[in-house]
């Protein structure tokens, strides 16, 4: 979009609206994330409305936040609304400002404070309204000038915190789409008019503003708690560029030097120091080291790298000392592909109906159509005006959505409690309430199914010397190195209580293993290389035990001891034991399970028969998980994806429930709708049964919250007047309160439930 104002007398200045520490003096791509930069406007110039727009057409914007804008109809990303069309011309005129400054008015810390602000003043309305004199025959002792208090305050809080919900209204009635927002302007428009109508005719006891004030408080205190269940997208972008370090050490003219991340250029020589961070996607000069990938493989093992060997922008050198060219930058980085396909999959996903929107949209129609039609009926009956406002008041407060406003928040507030009882947290409401029609679970084999560490699966003897005192002769050479496998060996030993041995003369064999003394005798441990290191050969008998363990995807590391071959250990990746439980327990509720992995045929198939899990998928490559989702939902499965890495944020956004492992990753975690804190899939089962409980509630309340009103919408109405039974407005108000009682009662009652 071009704005027309007036240029900054300073040197302008383009940012990325993910990465605020990018800075830039010209227009372009964010060397993080590849999105476009945008101009950084000056306090004066933010308040500028623009002077030109593109040409006429439609786009889609949210009634709550409208700089949220669209070419297509969805789902706000804010606060999970339904989008309206608008033209542009409307747009314009509607939200000048705000685009301007896209968060001008609609954050939610702006929620929250109208909301404490309007309850601290409901307070006082309620005190001295008379409504508790009605109920429970208690009163404030009044004072001068205290009948005037609900008026006062309750005027405050209807300008105050009710004029977003008016606003909101506008959009909808524009956008041709009346719901939520139109029916609470609707109600505390019609309270609020009546009431001071009422308060000028010094028939102050017949007022509203009790039922106003508490209204507007509610829905400002249900709008903050949505909006913050739906921003998961925007921080988990922001997450992934964290990865990225803020500088890099590039070779140029023959000297090192420390520049900005931005500054890196295609061709680069960028060198990283042991146990820093690689700045760019390139290839390896120099050197050799072992390679951190977890974060974006999601595997546990370290990835070996020589020279002409591909690096990724963000992942964690080990112990050596690189040279790197670099190939790619900003857009076209591995890191960027990711946060693309996050934004992508949370683009295309279609969000789960809110229920309470759809009912307000019919109780707003309905509400809307009663009340008129009740009007205009007293008004030809010749009942006169004021009984026939009065009549159209009290239909429009008994369906006023009071109820409603807690019907479904409440249930989720208590559910989202019980579930971080039981060890997982929810971080978006829609994905609870989602789960419950999951027949798939998609799990993510390393860190999730797996501990994501390797451990010592079996130990052959090959000579004289027992099990154990192989493992004992390993790890006390492998004591003193660093390696992944060694440490595995290590804790063994450890976990048996086995005292090492002495090592002496301790030297690492790049690519082979290591090399140590002990007893005056020579130990060489390490993988299959390090049998030509001692020119050995296995027995045949031990040979095909060692085939039969690397078929299923272990890794072996043999033992020589003054020349002879001692033995074998053989690692793998340790089953998680609460894997078993959990794919037992999902298959009891008639759920199937699938396992996802970059590993090979031989690896997936061992632990997918392991496991008992129904179907697997191999060798899957980090941009490839999001589409084996994509398979298994167009088979139509809803499915569920469980996952740690980074590669699994894609996925994770695209599956109908994401669910992480709470070890893991923080951007698998913000794109995810709910979070394992105990990292235990057991609770994959609970999460399960408390959506379908969560629901059930969800159903229960909004029975209650509209079912009720609507079943009173006639007496209100006045249709037994001629029985002389009538429903006044502020009665009317008292029993639209017993829903709320009956809902918030209901809400409660799921607590006592077990999952």
């Amino acid at each position: 979009m071009n704005y027309n104002y007036k240029k900054s007398e300073s040197a302008p200045v383009y940012i990325c609206p993910m990465c605020p520490g990018v800075k830039e003096n010209k227009p372009g791509k964010c060397p993080h994330c590849g999105m476009d930069l945008i101009l950084k406007l000056s306090k004066k110039e933010e308040k500028a409305i623009p002077e030109s727009e593109p040409a006429a057409g439609t786009v889609y914007s949210c009634p709550m936040h409208p700089e949220i804008q669209r070419e297509r109809p969805g789902m706000c990303p804010e606060c999970g609304m339904q989008l309206v069309s608008a033209t542009l011309k409307q747009k314009k005129s509607v939200g000048a400002k705000v685009m301007a400054d896209k968060h001008a008015g609609h954050s939610t810390r702006m929620f929250l404070r109208k909301f404490f602000v309007s309850f601290a003043l409901t307070v006082p309305v309620i005190l001295y309204s008379g409504i508790l004199d009605t109920l429970f025959g208690f009163f404030v002792p009044p004072f001068w000038g205290s009948a005037y208090i609900p008026f006062v305050l309750g005027s405050i809080v209807f300008f105050y915190g009710g004029l977003v919900f008016l606003q909101g209204a506008w959009r909808e009635l524009a956008g041709k789409l009346p719901g939520m927002m139109t029916l609470i302007a609707l109600a505390i428009s019609v309270a609020y008019i009546y009431s001071v109508s009422v308060v000028f005719l010094g028939r102050l006891e017949e007022s509203l503003f009790w039922e106003l004030t508490t209204l507007i408080t509610i829905m400002l205190l249900g709008h903050y708690l949505e909006m913050r269940a739906v921003q998961s997208a925007q921080r988990a972008l922001k997450e992934l560029s964290k990865l990225l370090p803020d500088t890099a050490e590039v070779l140029r003219d023959g000297k090192t030097s420390i520049i900005a991340l931005s500054e890196v250029k295609i061709g680069d020589l960028a060198v990283v120091r042991p146990g820093g961070k690689i700045p760019a996607d390139g290839t390896l000069i120099e050197g050799e080291t072992e390679v951190d990938e977890s974060m974006v493989s999601g595997e546990s093992k370290p990835v070996s790298k020589k020279p002409n060997d591909s690096v990724i922008a963000g992942t964690i050198n080990g112990d050596g000392s690189l040279k790197i060219r670099v190939d790619k930058i900003g857009e076209h980085t591995f890191l960027a592909g990711v946060m693309r396909l996050v934004q992508e999959a949370q683009a295309s996903k279609s969000r789960l109906q809110i229920l309470s929107d759809k009912a307000a949209y019919y109780l707003t129609l309905i509400a809307a159509a009663s009340g008129g039609i009740t009007f205009f009926a007293w008004i030809l009956t010749g009942a006169g005006f004021d009984f026939a406002i009065s009549r159209l008041v009290a239909v429009l407060v008994i369906a006023c959505p009071h109820a409603l406003g807690l019907a479904v928040p409440l249930v989720a507030s208590i559910s989202t409690t019980m579930a971080a009882k039981q060890g997982f947290l929810v971080r978006n409401r829609l994905a609870i309430e989602s789960a419950r029609k999951i027949d798939t679970v998609l799990l993510d084999k390393t860190g999730t199914l797996t501990k994501g560490e390797f451990g010592v699966m079996k130990i052959w003897s090959a000579g004289k010397i027992s099990e154990e005192e192989v493992l004992r002769i390993a790890a006390s050479v492998d004591e003193h190195s660093e390696h992944f496998v060694s440490k595995a060996i290590v804790r063994a030993a450890k976990e048996k209580n086995l005292d090492l041995y002495l090592a002496r003369n301790f030297r690492r064999l790049p690519g082979r293993g290591v090399f140590g003394m002990i007893n005056e005798k020579e130990v060489f441990a390490g993988g299959r290389g390090i049998l030509n290191e001692v020119n050995l050969n296995l027995s045949a008998e031990l040979e095909r035990a060692v085939k039969q363990e690397i078929g299923k995807g272990e890794t072996v590391i043999f033992v020589a001891l003054g020349g002879e071959i001692a033995g074998a250990i053989a690692l793998a990746d340790l089953i998680r034991e609460e894997s078993r439980e959990a794919i037992k327990e999902l298959k009891a509720m008639g759920v199937k399970t699938a396992m996802i992995t970059g590993d090979s045929e031989e690896v997936a198939k061992w632990v997918a028969e392991e496991l008992g899990i129904d179907e697997y998928f191999a060798r899957v490559l980090p941009n490839q998980k999001v589409d084996k989702v994509k398979e298994l939902q167009a088979r139509g499965l809803k499915v569920a994806m469980v996952g740690d890495g980074i590669n699994d944020a894609p996925a994770l956004t695209q599956a109908d429930v994401g669910i992480a492992i709470g070890a893991g990753t923080n951007v698998a975690i913000e794109s995810a709708g709910i979070i394992l804190v105990k990292n235990d899939p057991r609770d994959i089962v609970k999460i399960i049964r408390l959506s379908r409980l969560t629901f059930s509630k969800m159903i229960q309340n909004l029975f209650w919250a509209v079912g009720y009103n609507i079943a009173a919408i006639p007496l209100a109405a006045g249709v037994l007047a001629y029985k002389g039974i009538l429903l006044q407005p502020a009665l009317a108000a008292v029993f639209m309160s017993f829903s709320t009682v009956i809902v918030a009662v209901n809400a409660v009652l799921m607590s006592r439930k077990k999952i």
